[in-house]
Formats: C-alpha cells, sequence, structure tokens
C-alpha cells in the first residue's frame, strides 16, 4: 500500500499506475545548483539570455513542476529540508547559514534520503557541497588531519561522499572523500578579486599562516583554511567526474536489480562564478550565463554516462536549485536583458516567490506517463522523502518526513489532478524572517513587526503585484489558522503531534508566545541548545 498520510489528499491509499509498480526500483539522482534562478533554464525562460540544452531536454522528457519550492531561501537550511523532508525553521537554525565547521544540522538518528533508500537497499552516495555542518579534527589552530572527520554525510545515510564542507567562501577547502582530504587543507588564502565577476575567487597562491593571507589588496580578511591543490573553478569537473566514477562502480549491480541513490549538490552558479575557459564567451550574459552553460553541460555528461551504462530508462533524475538567484540578479537584467528570477518577485533570502520557486525538474524513461508535461500546482523538495517511500514501498514513521508530501502520482498518472496540502515558505532576511503559506492558487505572507499581511492570488498575480489581503479577510483568517496548526503540531502531514526544536520564536509574530504554548500544548521542544560551534 502507499503511505497514506503522505499522498496528495484526493488520491488517499490508491496504488501507483501498473507501468511504476511493473518497473524495478528506480535508481535516483538528485542534482542540486547553488542559487540557480527558476529563469536560468532556456525551456522556462524563453527569454534568456542562454540555452540549458540539457536542462531542457530533462523538462522535454519528463515532468516540469513549475511551482516547485526550495524549503527555504537560503542555502543550508534548503538541504536540511531536501534531505530530511522537515521544514529546517522547525529546528534550532532560524536565521542564516552554517560555516564549514559546526555540528550537524541533521541530529543523529534522524531518517535521511539516504538512510530511507539505503535501508531499502540502495547503494547510497553523495558528492559535492555539503554546508549542514561537520566535525573536523581539532582547531583551525590545531589541526590533525590524520584523523577522521566526524558527524558528516557518512554519518547520515550515505555510503560514499567526495565533496566540500560547505559554500567556499566558508573555507577548510579540500577535496574530502570519505573521512579524509586527499590533501590537506594546511595553507591559508582569502577571497581574491574576481576579473570576470563582481565577486570573489578562490585560487592560488596560498599562504603559510593566516596572518600572511590578510593582504590589504583581497576582498575580506581572516584567512581560512585551504589545501594546496585545491582550486574554485575545478569544482563541477571534479564532481561529475567522481560522481561517474562512483556509478559506474556500482552499474552492474543497478542493471541487476541493486539500485543507487545519488546526491549530487553542484556549487555552480553561486559565488565565485568561475567558469573554466572552454565555456568563455559562449552566451549572451557574461560570465554568469558562462558559469550556468557549463553547469549544464555537466549535467549532459551524467546523462550520457546513464545511456551509454544502459541505465537510462529505469534512473529518476530530480534536477532542483536551494534558493533564487543571488543579489546580482538586478545587475544581468540591465547589462544582458536576463531575468535570473523568471518574471517573479525578488530573489535569494525573499519570502517572495523569486526567494524560493526555483526549477524544478524530473525525468524518468521508465516511470513518468505522457512526458513533456507541467505540473502548475504547488510541490515542495520537503516532498522527495514522502516520494521516494512511496515509489520503493518503503513506511515512512511518524517522526521522519514530518512535513512531506508524496508527488508520486503526479508522475505515474498524467490524468491525476490533486492538491498538496499547504505549503510553507521562509524568508531568511537580515531584518526579519517572514513566513508564506501557499494554498491552491492562494498566498498569505504573514505579518511581522510593523509589515502587514500580504495576500496575493498566483494564478492570477505570478509577480505578486496586486496585495489583496483587505477584499479577502476570510481567506486571510483562515490561511492564518491553518500556518498555526501547521507549525506548533510540528508536522504538516496527518500523523502523531511532533515536537518542534525550540520553544516559541520571535518571527512567529501573528501569535503571542501564550497562544504558542497553548498550542503546543505537551509538544515539548526536544531540544532548545543551537547546534553548538566548534571554539577557534
Amino acid at each position: 500500500m502507499t503511505i497514506i498520510n503522505k499522498i496528495f489528499l484526493p488520491v488517499a491509499g490508491l496504488l501507483l499506475g501498473t507501468s511504476a509498480i511493473q518497473a524495478a526500483k528506480p535508481n535516483i539522482i538528485v542534482i542540486y545548483t547553488d542559487d540557480q534562478g527558476y529563469g536560468d533554464v532556456s525551456a522556462l525562460n524563453p527569454d534568456a539570455k542562454f540555452q540549458t540544452p540539457n536542462l531542457d531536454r530533462l523538462a522535454k522528457e519528463g515532468v516540469v513542476f513549475t511551482r516547485g519550492h526550495s524549503p527555504d531561501s537560503v542555502c543550508t537550511p534548503s538541504r536540511y529540508g531536501l534531505l530530511t523532508g522537515r521544514y529546517p525553521w522547525r529546528t534550532s537554525l532560524k536565521s542564516g547559514v552554517f560555516g564549514a565547521e559546526r555540528e550537524c544540522m541533521i541530529e543523529d538518528g534522524r531518517e535521511t534520503l539516504a538512510s530511507l533508500l539505503r535501508a531499502n537497499g540502495y547503494h547510497t552516495g553523495m558528492v559535492g557541497k555539503w554546508h549542514l555542518g561537520m566535525d573536523f579534527p581539532g582547531t583551525p589552530k590545531n589541526r590533525d588531519w590524520s584523523m577522521p572527520i566526524k558527524d558528516m554525510p557518512l554519518d547520515k545515510g550515505f555510503d560514499y561522499f567526495y565533496g566540500i564542507p560547505a559554500s567556499l567562501n566558508f573555507g577548510v577547502l579540500a577535496w574530502f572523500e570519505g573521512r579524509y582530504a586527499e590533501t590537506p587543507p594546511t595553507l591559508f588564502t582569502n577571497k581574491k578579486k574576481n576579473p570576470r565577476a563582481s565577486d570573489y575567487r578562490i585560487m592560488p597562491p596560498y599562504e603559510e599562516s593566516a596572518e600572511e593571507s590578510n593582504d590589504p589588496t583581497r576582498i575580506v580578511k581572516n584567512g581560512f583554511e585551504v589545501a594546496s591543490d585545491f582550486v574554485d573553478n575545478q569544482c563541477l569537473t571534479r564532481f561529475t567526474d567522481k560522481a561517474i566514477e562512483w556509478m559506474d562502480g556500482k552499474s552492474a549491480e543497478a542493471n541487476e536489480g541493486k539500485p543507487f541513490f545519488l546526491y549530487l549538490p553542484y556549487t555552480s552558479p553561486h559565488y565565485p562564478v568561475c567558469p573554466l575557459p572552454e565555456f568563455q564567451g559562449k552566451g549572451e550574459a557574461g560570465a554568469y550565463g558562462e558559469f550556468v552553460i557549463e553547469t549544464d553541460y555537466h549535467v549532459g555528461r551524467i546523462m550520457k554516462f546513464l545511456e551509454e551504462s544502459g541505465l537510462d530508462e529505469n534512473t529518476l533524475i530530480v534536477y532542483s536549485s536551494d534558493n533564487g538567484p543571488e543579489k546580482s540578479w538586478p545587475e544581468r537584467i540591465k547589462e544582458f536583458d536576463h531575468d535570473s528570477r523568471g518574471g517573479l518577485k525578488e530573489g535569494k533570502r525573499s519570502v517572495y516567490e523569486g526567494g524560493h520557486r526555483v526549477p524544478f525538474l524530473v525525468r524518468w524513461p521508465a516511470g513518468i506517463e505522457k512526458a513533456g508535461r507541467n505540473w502548475d500546482k504547488a510541490v515542495g523538495q520537503t516532498d522527495l522523502m514522502a516520494t521516494f517511500a512511496e515509489l520503493v514501498g518503503a513506511e515512512l514513521t511518524d517522526d521522519a518526513g514530518e512535513d512531506s508530501v508524496s508527488f508520486a502520482k503526479v508522475l505515474t498518472d498524467s490524468s491525476y489532478s490533486g492538491e498538496r496540502l499547504p505549503l510553507i515558505t521562509h524568508a531568511n532576511m537580515d531584518d526579519g524572517n517572514r513566513f508564506a503559506i501557499t494554498e491552491g492558487d492562494w498566498k498569505l505572507i504573514l505579518p511581522q513587526g510593523k509589515r502587514p499581511a500580504e495576500l496575493y492570488h498566483l494564478g492570477k498575480d505570478r509577480a505578486e503585484t496586486n496585495n489583496v489581503a483587505v477584499e479577502h479577510p476570510e481567506m486571510l483568517q483562515s490561511m492564518t489558522e491553518k500556518i498555526t496548526d501547521i507549525i506548533t503540531n510540528g508536522r504538516t502531514t496527518v500523523g502523531k503531534g511532533q515536537a518542534n526544536d525550540t520553544g516559541y520564536w520571535k518571527d512567529l509574530g501573528w501569535i503571542t508566545e501564550g497562544e504558542y504554548e497553548a498550542k503546543v500544548g505537551d509538544l515539548l521542544p526536544a531540544k532548545v541548545n543551537p547546534p553548538k560551534r566548534k571554539k577557534k
């Protein structure tokens, strides 16, 4: 049976389509880009100033989720939500992102996509950027790189890991494989000016001490750890090479019925924008466009490998981004007439659609009925947990995937027309972290401080230009009650209520602390302390 409390409401209890039932468990690849806006895929943006033929192929041969959302509008929390099926603001991280070194945001024992699939017969590998916290040996002033890294992907359900700990601007930069660095990060560096973009580069020469790296010509102070062989523009090539190498090692078993799950979080097009020389001059959107073109090229490499290995037909690929485009998007509109937002409002960090409505493409030749279609209703990246569980016949416990709603029927039944349970999105701004709830075509942005509530009909007003909260007080009240219930009950889906990791926090400005505690009742916080930072 399917997982009744996880699927779209109108078809609760129905089985998957016949073709999906008959097929073997699919290989699953999740490709996760960094700061890629909705308008940065040419299939989604007819006015794009560069072409993404491989991403366009995913769209043409799969399902385009035109209203697919990241769990947050910045990096670390979105990755938590993607991997756990739980909203990240339920944890102690209410704002901002992690550095490279910190207690992992995913607590021990929490189900992840990797642990779920490993328990259901999958090989599980991750290649790319983690950014959820790791425990490195020692401190920055006293490292012992002969000791293993702890509290990292291999402790969260993955059998294999190759990658980097966080965004490049947070340091501890080395090519880590398993629990060790190929070349330990014993040198120091800082952000260096990027001659081709308005950001920075991480590239040699590097220094022997942190003090030496504080060159006044550099962008910021306080040098960070780096390995002698690390260069920023090698990330995409190395990650794709290693991903293909790992899949190749599992291909024989995959063709015999033991599938694999690969999580491939790329570092592009996040800063530093550093396309390789062979991509320079391509497209009409400067270095940024070239960087997305390079990303598209590597997706094509993954698809070519699957075809040549006989794995293409029964491999499900999910392609999405952790949030909307970085604040350089207005510059590209002005200089190149390229809109990375795809006409949505604002970008990364925002509560508006441009902050979290992102490319969301799914291709699965063996399982998708009538490929090449759009799904124009809301889904979230938190929904991968329940979707994968349903596809492999697994059952989620009450304390797993609390905010995950399966969209498996969207893939396997082209006539399906159900609606998702209400979806919560979240801003991550320096001046306040606003909440929003979407139900059907309606989106309510909750009031915060002096900011009033905002209500939009996304079917008529995709760009969120006409606030109709005053005209629809009943809708405002109903949706406010629903988001309050979802937050205080610790889950979106039907099931036993779960505790958030903290008590009341200030971003819940539409209710008082007393009202929150009354609603929560016996669902006491599982923990109240934030993840620990390593001492300097």
